[in-house]
């Protein structure tokens, strides 16, 4: 496995995934790495990122 750890402060997670995976709309996969729902964060946070999975879909929970 690939996945990084990150502590972010604020922001959300369609730019996370822009910036960790090359795709905004994987957002999902983050969300679901750190079981949470909504993808604005608030206050400080420790993220697990997914390693980059070109092939993922994205956006839509499944």
């Amino acid at each position: 496995m690939n996945e990084k750890i990150i502590i972010v402060a604020g922001g959300d997670l369609f730019s996370l995934a822009a910036q960790y995976l090359g795709d905004a709309t994987q957002w999902i996969r983050i969300a679901q790495a750190n079981r949470i729902s909504d993808p604005v964060l608030q206050g400080v946070n420790r993220l697990v990122i997914p390693p980059v999975d070109p092939t993922a879909g994205g956006g839509i929970a499944t």
